[in-house]
């Protein structure tokens, strides 16, 4: 990494700090003001920081950013809020104050100007418990703010008020050596005049609106129109008018598609779904849909790649959904994967290959790497004590058995962990186990078990993650949760099981066991590959050549960044292993979880039935794709976007310009006389351009997207201020300049489906044959930093233009939220739940008749009611996974202890659907 930097620039000293505060290394080399460090940007813009890609970071708070996840410190949503109100509020602020005290000479109006957010600041501090302002330590929010902040609070001259806990915050930041380094480096000891070189340069500030962070529901951003320099919108003409001429048509996709010599190589893959279950919005959003837009935009690229996924289809579940639907495993993999395969083909997934795990090439490929690692030493044998069941005549996996905890004595722990206290078990500490299948009590016997000895492989590995995340584009939980992982050392990890359907175990000494599905699964993109091309290892055995992106949602994160990665490595078999880790956080449903059983949330089988287009839900979840922290689904949000940014923004700007070519030009394009405010347009619209480029090339999807509805916003704004409906009428002058505003506009639709391609692949296609665009436009937008030319020349012909989206109406949303909100059980009333608890205590031989509403409540407590129990089993199912998962990640506390308190309420029901006292049953002289 390289930073360009300048003296007595304040965005300059937070760049510093940050480097100095996290020791990260970093060549620093300063130059002019003026300097321009940033090819493809007209203007000079310091600090800037070249990565080891080749890409440049230009916003100060991006690159501190940056710098503290490089340090292993990724930014906290509190974080990502301080940073924003700095960079609207804050910094807007400071410049007008720094620009009054050090070029004015009006130091004494300076307070008037920072009083209300150094109040803000102060009140926000006085209230922390902490000593920084988002933890006990220092955050990069601390660093940024603080450099911000330092010219004006370090000058005794500025009287700026009483602000105790900011001073305090203040002094404690100052007194950090590596903060000081960095103020004595950027201002050189002349404090706030250190500045004055640097702001003679700048152009004067503005002061606008001030808010705060924490309190705004807006997700909508309210920044201002950029400033356009007359070197840009030159520039911006000049590429415009080079037209198609030079540029070749995309070329159609050949398979099998294998690595090519001189070309950028991408391997996609998508975290293999579980074959039982029907994926919901969050499934789809947080693997095949993330994976599907970045190899669509890939391939739009010219990039050389292959995109596969399939069904993940061995172990319990899929015996238990067997069991439960009275069908064999093998006929419940069929059924399902047919069911996802639909489900992928209606939402346009565009998989060059879709497989399974349940194939002879998976067989061979596991077993290989098995016997490499075995002869390499990376196995070891252990017998390990489990509970078996003699009626199922199996030994239980941890999901199949429950019983007291031996810890806080809950009486329904599961065999891997309490869920009242949280505490991890083993399945033989249970006090009084059962068999969740048939309710007998399973016996301990001993079973000798392999292990991946992780230990044994761990330097190599963090060999290989220090050279991975530093030179991929990891995202930032998925480098937190594999140093969660690694932090307390690794230990062996078993790789089989005592299970019927699965790969089977070659060894002679284990050949009644399968491999565990998280050592056979991930073997999985490579058989799937092999069933794809006989020449797999082309790709899977290529690491010189070849860039493995993997996509997947952050509970599956250790998997892919620890476990297969390491069962690669000791296969010493020149493996190619993930380049780039891109993981999303979880989405939810309204305000509450996905939860098939309960009828709550939209799955992928019920999505088509709604009537919405594939692209407005492929839109939607794409907008509020949950990549930095958690987020929800709600119809009525999808309503808003949908009729506001699909149908009021995007889809009017281009029908308008499509119909005024039809209707003013009898369907051909106009001739063009560019004046400064069409290029005005086309240098803002190249910029928007250029930043989805850089978006998507790191894949920052959500942010992207965000670009081309700026496009189109710009677009509608044009056409509403030069009006070609009024200027058509008007002499040849006007007349004229509706042509060209017209021309430029139905052009700029034209950029506006290429771009969109990757996200509404059929929407994007419907623009180009209504425009009749020439096909070659599609790979001649995106090359390189990006290239907005005129396609639509004068005289070009058009089709016919029709709308491009329909409005969501409020009764349709309402039926939809009523639809999908599932049936809550409702609580019992407080008399009727005390006579229920009586009931469950009676003794059973009370056979004597009781009044009406006794014999009811007994109905239901001691008469079993098996389809509301094995809904709820499910449900129960569901949420203990979802409270493992949040322990895994070490959440906040009170994120667990809610999740947890669902999980109880759902058991008690499930206690009472299966006739059982909702009360533990008093223990007494039970034989052991």
């Amino acid at each position: 990494m390289k930073l360009f930097g300048s003296e007595g620039n304040q965005h300059c000293l937070k760049v510093l700090a940050a480097l100095e505060v996290t020791g990260v290394q970093c060549d620093v080399q300063y130059v002019n003001h003026e300097e321009r460090v940033v090819p493809f940007l007209s203007r000079p813009v310091l600090p800037a920081l070249l990565l080891p890609s080749g890409q440049h970071l230009f916003s100060s708070n991006a690159i501190c950013q940056y710098v503290f996840e490089v340090s292993g410190q990724p930014s906290s949503d509190v974080c990502t809020q301080w940073l924003e109100w700095e960079a609207t509020e804050l910094q807007p602020a400071l410049l007008q104050a720094v620009h009054m005290a050090v070029l004015q000479g009006k130091g004494a109006e300076v307070s008037q100007v920072l009083q209300g957010t150094l109040n803000y600041l102060d009140q926000s501090l006085s209230k922390r418990t902490t000593p920084y302002l988002t933890a006990e330590s220092v955050s990069v929010a601390d660093v940024v703010l603080w450099a911000a902040l330092y010219p004006v609070l370090s000058d005794s001259t500025l009287a700026l008020g009483e602000h105790k806990s900011v001073q305090a915050w203040f002094d404690r930041m100052t007194g950090i050596p590596g903060c000081q380094a960095a103020a004595q480096k950027v201002l050189q000891g002349k404090g706030l005049q250190g500045l004055k070189g640097y702001m003679q340069k700048q152009p004067a500030p503005q002061y606008s609106q001030r808010r705060h962070p924490c309190n705004s529901s807006s997700t909508e951003s309210d920044e201002g129109e950029r400033a356009v320099s007359e070197e840009e919108m030159e520039a911006a003409a000049l590429t415009w008018s080079k037209g198609l001429d030079s540029c070749p048509a995309p070329a159609e996709r050949q398979h099998p598609i294998l690595p090519q010599e001189g070309k950028r190589n991408l391997l996609v893959t998508s975290a293999l779904p579980y074959v039982n279950n029907v994926p919901h919005l969050g499934n789809i959003i947080g693997c095949v849909l993330s994976a599907d837009v970045f190899a669509r935009y890939g391939r739009l690229r010219g990039w050389n790649l292959l995109f596969v996924c399939g069904t993940d289809e061995y172990g319990t579940a899929t015996e238990n959904k067997a069991r439960e639907e009275g069908l064999t495993p093998q006929q419940i993999c069929d059924k399902y994967h047919a069911v996802h395969d639909s489900i992928y083909k209606w939402f346009q997934i565009d998989f060059d290959f879709f497989g399974r795990t349940t194939t002879e090439r998976q067989t061979e490929i596991a077993q290989n790497i098995f016997w490499r690692l075995h002869e390499r030493g990376f196995l070891v044998e252990d017998t390990v004590e489990q509970l078996r069941c003699e009626s199922c005549q199996r030994f239980l996996a941890d999901r199949f058995v429950e019983g007291i905890c031996p810890h806080c004595s809950y009486p329904e722990a599961r065999g891997d962990q309490c869920d009242m206290c949280g505490r991890l078990i083993n399945a033989v500490e249970l006090r009084e186990p059962q068999c969740k299948v048939c309710r007998q009590t399973p016996a301990i016997r001993s079973s000798k078990h392999l292990f991946l000895d992780l230990p044994k492989l761990e330097s190599q590995l963090e060999q290989w993650l220090e050279k991975s995340t530093s030179t991929g584009d990891w995202t930032a939980n998925a480098k937190q949760i594999t140093r969660s992982w690694l932090r307390d050392g690794l230990k062996p990890r078993c790789i089989t099981r005592d299970l019927k359907w699965g790969t089977p175990v070659p060894h002679p000494d284990f050949a009644e066991k399968v491999f565990y599905v998280w050592f056979d699964a991930p073997i999985g993109y490579l058989s799937i590959t092999a069933n794809y091309t006989d020449q797999w290892e082309k790709w899977w055995k290529n690491p010189q050549q070849v860039e493995l992106y993997n996509f997947m949602a952050k509970d599956n994160v250790p998997f892919h960044s620890v476990v297969f990665p390491c069962s690669l490595l000791g296969a010493q078999d020149n493996y190619t292993l993930v380049n780039h880790l891109v993981a999303t956080e979880y989405l939810n449903y309204e305000d509450t979880k996905f939860s098939k059983s309960r009828g709550v949330g939209v799955f992928g089988d019920m999505a088509k039935d709604t009537n919405i287009p594939s692209d407005v839900w492929r839109f939607y979840l794409l907008y509020l794709r949950p990549e930095g922290q958690d987020s929800a689904f709600s119809w009525a949000d999808m309503a808003a976007k949908n009729n506001s940014e699909l149908l009021n923004n995007l889809g009017n700007f281009i029908n308008r310009a499509g119909m005024f070519v039809s209707k003013f030009f009898e369907g051909c394009v106009p001739v063009m006389d560019l004046q400064q405010e069409d290029k005005r347009l086309l240098a803002q619209v190249g910029w928007e351009l250029r930043q989805y480029i850089q978006l998507m090339d790191k894949v920052k999807i959500r942010d992207a997207l965000k670009h081309i509805l700026n496009i189109s916003r710009h677009g509608n704004q044009y056409i509403q201020v030069n009006e070609p409906w009024k200027r058509i009428k008007g002499d040849d002058a006007d007349r004229q300049r509706a042509g060209t505003v017209t021309g430029v506009a139905v052009n700029v639709a034209c950029l506006l489906s290429v771009m969109l391609s990757p996200y509404l692949p059929t929407v994007s296609q419907t623009i180009r044959e209504q425009f009749k665009a020439p096909d070659s436009c599609i790979s001649t937008m995106l090359q390189g930093a990006g290239c907005f030319v005129c396609t639509l020349t004068a005289g070009h012909r058009i089709g016919t233009v029709s709308p491009l989206f329909q409005k969501l109406e409020p009764e349709q949303i309402e039926a939809l939220k009523k639809r999908f909100g599932g049936q809550q059980p409702e609580e019992e009333p407080p008399t009727k739940k005390k006579t229920a608890e009586n009931a469950a205590g009676a003794k059973p031989a009370a056979a004597t008749p009781a009044p009406a509403p006794a014999a009811e409540v007994v109905a239901v407590v001691n008469g079993a009611d098996p389809e509301k129990a094995k809904q709820l089993t499910q449900a129960v199912a569901e949420q203990g996974d979802k409270v493992r998962a949040l322990k895994a990640q070490k959440a906040e506390k009170a994120a667990i202890a809610a999740e947890v308190a669902v999980l109880l309420d759902l058991k008690k029901r499930l206690t009472l659907a299966e006739g059982k006292s909702a009360e533990p049953t008093p223990q007494k002289g039970k034989k052991k």
